[in-house]
């Protein structure tokens, strides 16, 4: 192997086991807090955690096993199956975020009617869809023998490896990105805008009573009327920060692995195989990052997990001070002396 390929093979691993980890973390709070399980958005991550873990136990080791071995692992029954899970899990997790878009639009946008909005059912039916929507494309792949090894990825996935079927490809694979990529992405960015919109003219408002309070109060301490202000322009830059890490790690993760796929479709453009795992080590990436923008570093999965935390030190804490107080209760004296 060459120091290209025991690079990449190096960052397959670290993506498998932080993901692995990452997203058992999520699931943990999900299953410990009754709170993040009575919340509509919860059944949202709850199935991205699922595609992301799956896709970390199927598609990733397959993709470290072809990377080292430079060639198809295992049979071509094992590939089919984990090359329609990874087109499954890509477009669900996707679809998945615009589900999460949404439902922050409708939280923010239309607060006072969100209960009756987006109710259990409502994010069910949601979740239906995307499973169907996700599950019709790699079917179809499936049908027509389009999923296989794909050397320039290393990975079990779309791929045709006839020449007769080469137009009918190239028209499934721009429909099939443009309904998981390009239709998620768009409904990023309309709702993450939305959403920002109602946030700044709610920062405005709130800095006019803040800058009104400030002229009043006069005799104030300058260090208090500079931490105001200074927390008057966090506030401001909190929402569009949260908004960019949404919508900026999508297109991070996902956009080089797409337009490589499109790219590739045009017999004139010659890719490195290189970059070409490097595009599915991004696209990998996103099932590390998910779990830390939508879960993890939120203040109730962070008090979650360190209720979780506290619990299991209070517990081994009990149990050594129990074991420690054995000997001393069997050298106590008898009770007549």
């Amino acid at each position: 192997m060459s120091i290209w390929e025991l690079l990449l093979a190096f960052v397959v691993v670290v993506l498998m086991l932080v993901a692995l980890l990452a997203n058992v973390l999520v699931l943990m709070c999900f299953l410990y807090s009754a709170d993040i399980r009575k919340q509509v958005p919860g059944l949202f991550i709850l199935n991205l955690t699922f595609c992301n873990l799956l896709m970390a136990v199927s598609s990733m080791p397959l993709t470290l096993a072809g990377i080292i071995y430079k060639g198809q692992p295992g049979g071509d029954q094992v590939c089919h199956v984990v090359g329609f899970l990874e087109t499954f899990l890509t477009t669900n997790s996707m679809l998945s975020m615009a589900a999460l878009s949404i439902d922050r639009w409708i939280a923010v946008v239309f607060p006072l009617s969100y209960h009756s909005k987006m109710r259990y059912r409502d994010a069910a039916l949601i979740l239906s869809y995307t499973w169907l929507h996700s599950a019709s494309f790699p079917i179809v792949a499936a049908s027509l023998s389009w999923v296989g090894f794909h050397h320039l990825y290393a990975s079990c996935t779309l791929y045709n490896k006839r020449p007769e079927d080469r137009t009918q490809f190239v028209i499934f694979t721009g429909v099939f990105h443009a309904l998981s990529f390009l239709l998620s992405l768009v409904v990023l960015c309309f709702t993450y805008l939305k959403v920002l919109k109602v946030a700044r003219f709610h920062c405005k408002r709130i800095d006019v009573i803040t800058m009104q309070t400030l002229v009043l109060l006069v005799d104030i301490h300058p260090s208090v009327r500079e931490r105001c202000l200074e927390e008057q322009r966090r506030r401001r830059q909190r929402a569009t920060k949260k908004i960019s890490t949404f919508i900026g790690t999508f297109i991070l993760c996902f956009a080089p692995y797409v337009i490589t796929r499109l790219v590739e479709l045009s017999s004139v453009v010659h890719i490195n195989s290189h970059w070409g795992i490097i595009s599915k080590c991004l696209a990998y990436s996103k099932a590390v990052s998910d779990p830390f923008v939508y879960s993890l570093l939120r203040h109730q999965y962070k008090k979650t997990w360190k209720d979780i935390i506290n619990k299991i030190l209070k517990r081994s804490s009990i149990n050594s001070s129990a074991l420690a107080g054995e000997p001393r209760i069997r050298n106590l004296p008898p009770l007549s002396e």
